[in-house]
């Protein structure tokens, strides 16, 4: 198979390569002297719960969604399941694609070069894995870059990938969608946060509004507003340090979140909720999965046990002050940060201390999902609305002799 074989959302209508029909859900071979059980139609095919062909909406496919961020690019893989889905590969690296960009305007050369080779060992994983309805983002760097439209079209001639540059309001959408299976129902409110690489998104949603109501989209009729920080690991730590940052420098940069929160007036329509104590904090990110793993003391990082934990916020900022203050190396030796985000933790440490000290929510949910999540969901949502496909009936051809009539003498 061509390695740079275009890779596309088929229910877009954009180019890209299908999985054959007989390759999804196809029946797996009885082993020898076993009974058939299995219910047969009188023509002998099998019955439509085994046959791909009556398949309908998500269960005829394989879903992938591919975040490609001012930090990080991640897959993933997954088969829908009653519960949701079912993920059967992943993928995530650090590569710094937005490094520089902030002084620069534009994507430097070696950024590109490593977003490239680790967005190629996506595009290889989502051929082996057969996918047939795939959506891919980029977000905050490449939104910025003045080059981020020819990079993209760089990544579509090199890995056959389609990235969608998305606005930040989707970016907020897509987040709470991702983790909305989180949301402690019994509250009142949450605010929902997401610390990227260049900017952070966050959502105030107004629980009450959905209580009585348990077939209500939390993710739509629940948000009271939104924001998006041009403000994230990566351009912070450029700007203030990533090594050992003095004291002040922490504040500084603890109080240049603040100050964008403060005039963000938006949030003001959720004042009154969150002075009823009745609240709590969810992030979805990187730094907030690292603060999680060091509270839980974890020897090396594990998503089972940090993915929905439940977390008291005052300890959380303890330990973001407790980071702050560390020399690189002695962040770097913590299991769950290490060389890749000793000089990025930090800021995402700042980043959650501004929003805590604006909002002091006594418990935090943190969640390992996000942006791929949401992603998966829309693809399985959009799949289930397509009409499927009528399958044309083959006449059988007749063994007739034809008879040839000339038309002057056909019959009137």
């Amino acid at each position: 198979m061509n390695p740079t074989a275009p890779i596309w959302d088929l229910s877009s209508g954009q180019k890209g390569f299908a999985v054959p029909e007989k390759e999804v859900g196809a029946p797996t071979e009885r082993p020898a002297g076993q009974k058939n059980t299995s219910r047969r139609r009188k023509n002998n095919r099998p019955a439509s719960s085994n046959n791909p062909q009556n398949k309908r909406g998500r269960w005829r496919h394989v879903f992938a969604a591919v975040d490609l961020g001012t930090s990080n690019c991640r897959l993933l893989v997954a088969k829908p399941t009653k519960a949701g889905f079912r993920v059967i590969d992943a993928f995530s690296r650090t590569v710094r694609l937005g490094e520089g960009v902030e002084s620069s305007g534009a994507l430097s050369t070696d950024a590109m070069d490593r977003a490239v080779e680790a967005l190629k060992i996506c595009a290889n994983k989502i051929r082996r894995r057969k996918v047939t309805r795939i959506r891919a983002i980029a977000t905050e760097a490449c939104r910025l870059a003045d080059n981020g439209s020819d990079f993209i079209d760089r990544v579509h001639q090199e890995t056959g990938l389609r990235l969608d540059i998305i606005p930040t309001d989707e970016e907020a959408r897509l987040a709470v969608a991702g983790c909305s299976t989180l949301l402690d129902r019994q509250t009142d409110g949450a605010l929902i946060f997401d610390i990227g690489g260049g900017s952070t998104e966050l959502v105030w949603l107004d629980l009450t509004k959905v209580k009585p109501r348990p077939d209500a989209k939390t993710d739509a009729e629940a948000i009271v507003a939104w924001t998006s920080l041009p403000l994230g690991v990566v351009n912070l730590a450029e700007r203030y340090g990533g090594g050992d940052v003095a004291s002040a420098s922490y504040d500084a940069m603890v109080e240049e979140v603040a100050s964008h929160l403060r005039r963000f007036e938006g949030a003001s329509a959720m004042k009154s909720v969150f002075e009823s104590d009745n609240v709590h904090l969810l992030g979805t990110s990187g730094t907030v999965t690292t603060l999680a793993g060091i509270y839980l003391g974890l020897e090396k990082y594990e998503r089972s046990k940090v993915d929905g934990v439940w977390i008291d916020s005052e300890s959380v900022h303890q330990i973001s002050k407790r980071l702050s203050t560390m020399t690189y190396e002695q962040r770097a030796a913590e299991p769950c940060v290490g060389h890749d985000r000793a000089d990025l933790v930090v800021a995402g440490c700042a980043i959650f201390d501004a929003i805590y000290k604006l909002w002091p929510c006594e418990r935090l949910r943190v969640a390992d999902r996000g942006l791929r999540e949401g992603m998966l969901f829309a693809l399985m949502d959009k799949a289930d609305r397509e009409r499927p496909r009528r399958r044309r009936r083959r006449r059988r051809k007749k063994n007739k002799k034809p008879v040839n009539v000339a038309p002057e003498t056909a019959a009137t």
